[in-house]
């Protein structure tokens, strides 16, 4: 049994400063306090909230092109992957949820943090579309479904990032019938079973008369 991730384990994997390293252990502290009224995320995974959160959020950042200026996350939940890029210094970060309370939720933790970003309180489909540079995602649907949600958002340039588990390639085959796109995957720091999907050139499979 692997032992659970700490800040100074988190540290050593993906070097912080002092005062990032603070702002996420606040917010590991918040979503514990939190998930204990409403449902932030699976309850298990509180034994391991460096790991199965921070990290697996952290991950993203090498992927991200430098520059980059604007970031939507659909389907947030408790700001992941979101609130923790923004934590990590990804500015124009915007999070989509639809559910009060857990909006509720993220105003605290970005107050809690000083993490900048915008909350919608909408799903997805209520957001003006327009295009954004990273389209990113954790749990919200399967790939052809969040492909749909994320296509107003995407311009020619647009990169998505989808953190993915164990049935990935599958999404992938199924999606694959509706859209075109680039993909590459990369195994996953957090969850050998997981994934992350980059996706570029996103685009409809034209329909056949």
């Amino acid at each position: 049994m692997t032992e659970p991730l700490g800040p100074e384990g988190f540290a050593a994997a993906f070097p912080v400063s002092r005062e990032t390293l603070a702002r996420l252990d606040a917010y590991v502290g918040l979503l514990a306090q939190w998930s204990a009224r409403i449902n932030l995320v699976g309850r298990d995974t509180l034994a391991d909230p460096w790991r199965r959160h921070i990290l697996d959020c952290a991950q993203l950042l090498p992927l991200i092109p430098q520059g980059a200026r604007s970031l939507i996350d659909l389907g947030s939940g408790a700001g992941l992957p979101g609130l923790v890029l923004a934590i990590l210094g990804v500015p124009g970060v915007e999070l989509v949820e639809a559910d009060s309370r857990k909006c509720a939720f993220l105003r605290e933790a970005a107050r809690v943090t000083a993490a900048t970003v915008t909350i919608h309180n909408a799903r997805a489909e209520a957001i003006r579309p327009r295009p954004v540079e990273i389209v990113a995602a954790r749990a919200l649907a399967p790939l052809d479904r969040l492909l749909a949600l994320a296509a107003p958002f995407l311009g020619p340039q647009s990169l998505c990032l989808f953190l993915k588990g164990a049935r990935a390639e599958e999404e992938l085959t199924l999606a694959r019938r509706g859209w075109t796109m680039t993909s590459t995957a990369f195994e996953s720091r957090s969850d050998p079973r997981g994934v992350v999907l980059r996706l570029q050139q996103v685009a409809r499979e034209p329909r056949r008369a």
